[in-house]
């Protein structure tokens, strides 16, 4: 069997460009940024032994989390399917007895 791609030092800048500057349709994911430079999931997610990658992978993953939000918000995203995502994905604040979403905004003026 075929061994998948190997990690490079300039992968942690890569999947942050890609995650930062994401203008396609849908949502930036770790599998399209895997597939977008020919690796597979399972190796990026390897890759995360890296303590410089699995901290990019981290900020990845807040990038994606506020983008769904935002998405939500301006409901350019179906906000119902937001919320299972962000519950199932993300653990936040569901209610377990009546199934509320708690959001919290904070105003910065």
């Amino acid at each position: 069997m075929k061994k998948g791609r190997k990690y490079g030092k300039d992968m942690p800048g890569m999947m942050y460009t890609y995650f930062h500057g994401f203008e396609d349709t849908g949502a930036p994911s770790f599998s399209k940024f895997a597939r977008r430079i020919g690796a597979t999931l399972e190796d990026i997610t390897r890759w995360r032994g890296h303590s410089e990658f699995d901290r990019a992978w981290r900020e990845c993953n807040e990038i994606r989390r506020d983008y769904l939000i935002d998405n939500a918000l301006t409901r350019r995203h179906d906000p119902s399917f937001v919320k299972f995502l962000l519950t199932t994905e993300f653990g936040m604040g569901e209610d377990e007895e009546t199934g509320a979403l708690e959001v919290r905004l904070e105003v910065i003026e």
